[in-house]
This record gives structure tokens, sequence and C-alpha cells, in this order.
């Protein structure tokens, strides 16, 4: 599937519609200190987490926006994050985003996975790969 070419790489006249995040458990990050706290509380929670680095004016990613959203409801042991490249350049340029979507796995705030595109079965096949990977908790367990 597609990806977008480099931020500095369209035209500045092309439309860029905001992508939104209302669908499901996704929390856009607008700030380096929400992104921290996600972080911070995802690994203190031992929860995976994946930050979906998009575009506005990214068309895959404006395709792949409303998955993203239905994953994080199916699938909501995860933590889900969006992070705009053009909102977020400094915090994307810390982890390399070279085109847009890139979705970055998380755990204990180590990278442990990446995917590079709009490729819905691969997204879900690593999402599911994920949450297979950590031990459910029992109600004997808890007790």
């Amino acid at each position: 599937m597609g990806n977008c070419i480099p931020k500095g790489s369209r035209h500045e006249d092309e439309p860029g519609e905001k992508i939104t995040a209302n669908i499901g458990n996704v929390h856009v990050i607008t700030g380096r200190e929400s992104w921290d706290a996600k972080i911070s509380e995802a690994s203190s929670n031992d929860k995976i987490l994946v930050a979906n680095f998009s575009a506005s004016w990214c068309g895959p990613c404006r395709v792949i926006a409303p998955f993203y959203g239905e994953l994080s409801e199916r699938y909501p042991n995860l933590v889900y994050l969006m992070i705009d490249v053009d909102e977020m350049s400094e915090l994307s340029s810390s982890w390399d985003i070279q085109a847009t979507p890139t979705f970055i796995f998380f755990k204990a705030g180590k990278q442990i996975e990446k995917l590079v595109g709009a490729n819905k079965p691969e997204l879900e096949k690593k999402i599911i790969a994920l949450v297979d990977s950590v031990p459910k908790c029992t109600l004997s367990d808890a007790a």
C-alpha cells in the first residue's frame, strides 16, 4: 500500500484536511508533555503503545485513520496514539520518520516494532501478535 512523500515535497497549496482520531481509543498527541505522559502511563501499566505518525495532507493516512480507530476498539489492551508529523516535527525527527503513515510499537518506552505504510492487513497482524504476546490476567490472578 502507499506511503506519502516526505512533508517538504508537497505543494503548499494542496488542501490539508485534519485527520481526526475521534474514533475508538486513539489519543491525539499535541505536545511533548502529552507524549511523555502517555509513554510513561503505558510503561507503568505494562501496556504496549502504538504510535501512528501521520500527516493531514497524506491520502493513505486519511484512509487508514478510521481503521486504526477500529483496531483501538477491537484490541483495547494496547494504547493508541496519533501524532501529526507537521505539528510534532521535532518528535517525528527523533524517531526518524521518513514517510507517512509510520506506526511504531513501544514496550516499556522502547521501540519493539515498526511498520511503514498504510497496510491494513499487516497493521492488524502486528497488533494481534502483540496482543497475543501479553500474558492474560485471570480472575484467580487478581484475587
